[in-house]
Formats: structure tokens, sequence, C-alpha cells
């Protein structure tokens, strides 16, 4: 019987039932052996593979784990540009909002009471520091948890919230390989036991749990499963697994373009260290993949992929719009694999894909940057930022707004006035392939030509440049106008019968209203009056609100304006 996509094993005795057929497989996998004249309880653990050491780990795990968190659910995601079936496992809906509460309490329950009465230390980037903490407070053993110095505060404060006062945390290094370091020094010095965020067989075994679940969803079989790297555990336990089952299923390794260890280990036949590594994704920023894990990679994995932070934070967006999910950088990596595979025609349609949402351990303040690095996008339109060149005169910016075709977005302007004939502003546009060749060609009809300047570090910082000797008595305002189109076109149309553009500065926000900084220059003071009465006469129709910079705010502003080239 198929269970619905989303259910949860709330009903202990309907999950042991289910515990219960895969132990029948491993007793006659068992037997088999036995039946071969291997005595499988002294003999098997010698001869078998560690993938096989592994497998048993995961059997074995099942029943410690949900002493502190039940099975989270499987739930089908909906991407409209997708023709794919996708699910989610949900493991952002586990105890610690994140997976990592399954391996840390699987290795501590393995622990002697010896050695919990001694406490434990470990190094975590967060997750797995939040995970040993509530171990420590289920189990009644002291743990002290090192992190970098730059992990987001909500993983601090969740560690000390899950751990009380069984927890201590050093804050060390600025990497998780600096804040490893330390914690292992620690554990030697004061004959402390380490448990290993990923590489160690208990680790991986807590781990592997949440491929049992998927498995006995009754979803499955999956084709292909994305599974985030960081050093590795999460991929080899839920591949091991999963092959056991599903042989025929596609486990590919996910990991960001700057920490691509297990990829660089895999393609040179041993284990490297990163020179760099990036930290935004900061739950699989690892620079050396593990030394199990990589051995259990490297046979298992059918391949990997590497994606860049713009496309984890594009995943974000998509599990948002399909869910009403926000994760942690590190919890979209799947997803964001899984999109790129689909653009580039890796994945057959009709395929059923699964991703793991890791976790959702994110500070607030990141979602700004998050959705920043997303920019725009809607079904089968993509935002590109586009700089166009242009005549220093008066008009050009609403003549290039005018010939903008019907159904594309403006969703970003910047522009500061520079010496010369020629000026650069960039154009922030969200439209289809068809619309962006027909921008193309009305701009090729006027001789020419725009630069995608999309990736360029400059634009996605805002470095709006501008020539203080350029401006001769500029006036700055900020602008609200109702998100329509055409409706700046119109004020613009307006203001430029009175005023020179010198500046202008807008980013679309999602809001109902728009907002810019636009600068102007006005050759009499008749002008300047006459253009804010015009405004006036339009506030609550074109545009919702104008006021002026106060003078102590203008100075200040042209203050850091200094002359190109000095």
């Amino acid at each position: 019987m198929r269970r619905a996509a989303g259910t949860r094993f709330d009903n202990s005795i309907d999950y042991e039932i289910s515990w219960i057929r895969v132990k029948i497989i491993w007793i006659t996998h068992s037997a088999l052996a036995r039946a071969a004249g291997v005595m499988y309880n002294t003999a098997h653990k010698a001869m078998s593979t560690l993938k096989d050491q592994l497998f048993d780990e995961i059997l074995q795990a099942r029943q410690r784990v949900y002493a502190v968190g039940s099975p989270t659910p499987l739930q089908e995601i909906c991407l409209p540009e997708v023709g794919a079936t996708v699910f989610a496992k949900r493991e952002d809906l586990g105890p610690i909002k994140a997976y990592k509460w399954r391996g840390a309490y699987n290795c501590m329950a393995k622990l002697t009471p010896e050695q919990r009465a001694k406490g434990v230390v470990a190094a975590s980037a967060g997750n797995h520091g939040q995970g040993v903490a509530l171990a420590a407070k289920r189990l009644g053993c002291k743990a002290h948890i090192f992190m970098p110095r730059s992990t987001p505060v909500v993983k601090q404060n969740a560690v000390r919230m899950h751990g009380g006062e069984q927890v201590e945390i050093v804050l060390v290094g600025d990497s998780y390989d600096a804040a490893s370091h330390a914690a292992h020094e620690f554990a030697d010095e004061n004959k402390l036991t380490f448990v290993h965020p990923y590489d160690h067989l208990f680790t991986m075994g807590g781990q592997g749990t949440l491929a049992d679940e998927v498995v006995m969803s009754g979803q499955g079989p999956f084709d292909r499963v994305y599974l985030q790297i960081g050093g590795g555990g999460l991929a080899a336990a839920c591949a091991c697994w999963f092959k056991k089952f599903w042989p025929e299923c596609k486990c590919i390794g996910v990991e960001g373009v700057n920490q691509a260890s297990m990829k660089l280990a895999v393609e040179s036949g041993e284990r490297k260290t990163l020179p760099y590594v990036d930290v935004f994704c900061d739950g699989t920023a690892v620079r050396t993949a593990g030394e199990l894990t990589y051995e259990l990679c490297n046979e298992l994995l059918d391949g990997f992929v590497t994606i860049t932070n713009e496309e984890v934070c594009k995943a974000i967006r998509s599990l948002w719009n399909g869910l009403r999910v926000i994760t942690e950088p590190s919890g979209a990596m799947g997803l964001a694999a899984l999109l790129q595979d689909w653009r580039n025609g890796n994945i057959k349609p009709g395929e059923k894909c699964l991703v793991v949402l890791s976790g959702a351990n994110m500070d607030f303040t990141q979602m700004g940057v998050v959705a920043s690095r997303a920019g725009v996008q809607e079904s089968n339109r993509q935002e590109r930022f586009l700089q166009i060149p242009m005549e220093t005169k008066r008009g050009q910016i609403l003549k290039y707004l005018e010939s903008i075709p019907a159904g594309v977005q403006l969703t970003d302007v910047q522009y500061g006035r520079v010496a010369g004939d020629i000026q650069h502003p960039v154009f922030g546009v969200l439209a289809t392939d068809e619309q962006f060749a027909e921008i193309d060609r009305a701009l090729a009809e006027k001789g020419l030509k725009a630069r995608d300047v999309t990736n360029h570090d400059d634009v996605r910082f805002r470095m709006i440049s501008y020539d203080r000797e350029r401006l001769t008595h500029p006036v700055f305002f900020v602008i609200e106008f109702p998100e329509r189109p055409g409706a700046f076109s119109e004020f613009m149309r307006m203001t430029g019968k009175y005023a020179h553009l010198c500046y202008f500065n807008y980013r679309y926000s999602g809001e109902q209203v728009g907002r810019a900084l636009v600068g102007m220059e006005f050759e009499t003071l008749q002008d300047r009056e006459a253009c804010h009465a015009e405004a006036i006469r339009l506030l609550g129709t074109t545009i919702q609100g104008i006021h002026e910079l106060p003078d102590e705010v203008r100075r200040r502003v042209l203050d850091r304006m200094s002359p190109m080239g000095k």
C-alpha cells in the first residue's frame, strides 16, 4: 500500500512493522553468509566492505535516534519550470531544524557511560553543534562545542537553547577547519571523546536514517537523488542505503563551486585541501573531504554537480514559491543542482527526483542578501543587467525606457553622470529570451549594443560612479511610484521638460510601491519650481510620494562624490 506524500510515521506500531521488513532483508543477508560457512557476528565485520559496515550501522541506528526526534515527511514541490516529479525530504522540520541531530545522537548514544561521564568535544559550523547539544542534554553529559567566530548568531543561540547548562561554546578561528583543529587539540589534551560531524561510521549511521525513512515512505523508487556535501557524511550514508534498495537510483553529490573538496578528491584519486573555501553556504564549508566519506562517496556516488551561490539563492526562492519554505543556503543546494541539471537536459521528463532540505538555520538578516542575489525571475522570464551606452544629453534614459518591449519589466537602474560624451547606465531587465533578442534588435537599429554585466561585482554591489565636477546644482529626490508598467516613465516624461537627469538609483523590491533616489539639475529656479508643482499634481496617480533630501544629507552625499581619476 502506498503512503501519501508528506505522511509522518506518527504511529510507532506502523513504523515498527516497516522496520521489521528491512530487518528481514538484513537477516537474510546474514543467513546467506552463514550458509557459506561464515559466522556473521565475528568474521562478517572483519571481511565486509566499508559500505556494508555503514549499512549495518544505519540499521542499528534506527533503534536509537527516535528517542530525540521523529521521522520527517516527504513533500512534493511545485516547480512549473521542471518537467519531472520532485520530492523534498523535510529535514528542516526536525528537532533542530536540520538533519544533524541524527548522527550526533547516534554517535553519543553508542559511547560508554564512562566516556559520556567525562564529556565530549565537537567542532561545528552550527547544525552539528545543535545536534550534539540536544544529545548532551538528553544523555546528561558535558559537551564542549568549538565553532568558527563567524558562525551565525541564530546557530549559536540554538546550541545554547538545546544544550542548556550541559554545553560550553568555544568560538575560535574563521573557518570550520580552524575550529576543528582547536577542538581536536582540546580533546587530546583532556582525553575526551571527539564527536565527528561526518567522518565516523556512528555519525553516518545516524544520518542514514533519513534515507531509511524515504525508502519506507512508499514514494520510491527515485530515479535521481541530490545530496549536498560538506564533509560527505550525508551523501555517503544516503547513497549507501538507496543503492541497497534501489540499485538503479542515481545518487548525485552536490557541492559549491568553491567548496568542491569531494569532487577534487575523487577526480585526483586522493584527498586534497582546497586553498580557499567559500562560506556563503556555511553548513558545507569544508576544505578537505573526510577519510571514510571519501572512500564511500568514491564508490557510491554516480557523479557531481557544482553550483554557484546565485543558483542556491534562486533555489531558495523556488522553495518559497513552491512550498512557502525558507531554508539556509546549504539546505537548498540539492534543489539548486537539480534545477541546473534540468536546464542542461540531464533529467528526463517524468523522472522522479529527491532533494534533501538539510537545514533552515539562517540568520534573518541573511534573507535580504539571498533575495538580492536571487534576483527577479518569473516562469520563463529571467533577469539580466545590461549596460547601454547613451549620449550625454537630456532625455536619453527616458528614450530607452520608452523603447522597452511590452511585457518587459524594469527591475534596476544604476546611473551616475561621468565625464565624456557617452554615459553607461545599467538597467536590470526581466524578460524572455525572445524579448531580449527584440531589445538587441531595437538597440542595433540605433547603432547601439548592450553589454551583459549580470555577474559583474560592481553591479552586484551597486557601485554607482558619478563625477562631482560634472554636477552644477543637483537636487536629490526620493520618489515613490506604483510598481506597474509605465508609471515611472510617465513621471520621467514630465520632469524631462524641466530637468537634466544626473543620478538614478532604483531596485525592484517586490512591494506594490517602488522607490528611487533621483538626482536632477535645473537650468533656472523657475524650472525647479515648475517641476515641483507638476510633481505635486501627479501625487496619488503617477507617483505616490516625493520628497527632497534635506540639505545636511545632500551636502554629505555631494562631499562623498569625488572627481573621476583623482
